[in-house]
């Protein structure tokens, strides 16, 4: 039951911690708010560091061709000469490269979570909350 309870926890926060996310990703272990607050030790940041750095370069590529794919999709779609089967072809390959990307951000996030304790996970799930709160109020200004 821990083990489900983690994993439904992971992918909370993969669809929750996009809302955090540069271009790059929000890199919270960097920020002296989630070091403090989840207690992170500097092994712990080394490791977070080290899971990111590898998968940056495959996070960078995917985002590159879907930004090539949308944009070539949107100049197709604003021609309009385009055959409907092509431009399904094209949305098909859009597509793809957005799974791909979605599917590479989840992996990530999952390693940088099995590198927290449960404990920590508690705690980053109550400061993504909070995180989620004042992001709420500043959009009803």
């Amino acid at each position: 039951m821990y083990k489900w309870r983690t994993l439904v926890w992971s992918v909370v926060l993969t669809l929750a911690l996009p809302a955090l996310a540069d271009a790059q990703g929000f890199m919270w272990w960097r920020q002296n708010e989630f070091k403090t607050d989840l207690s992170l030790t500097a092994d712990q940041c080394g490791k977070l560091e080290a899971v990111y750095q590898g998968l940056l370069p495959r996070m960078t590529t995917a985002k590159q061709s879907l930004d090539t794919l949308e944009k070539q999709l949107s100049a197709v779609i604003a021609e309009g000469t385009a055959s409907e089967h092509d431009v399904m072809k094209l949305v098909d390959l859009v597509e793809g490269a957005r799974a791909e990307l979605g599917k590479t951000r989840t992996l990530m996030i999952y390693r940088l979570h099995q590198i927290l304790t449960p404990e920590q996970r508690v705690k980053m799930k109550a400061l993504h909350d909070r995180w989620e709160q004042e992001r709420r109020k500043r959009d009803r200004r």
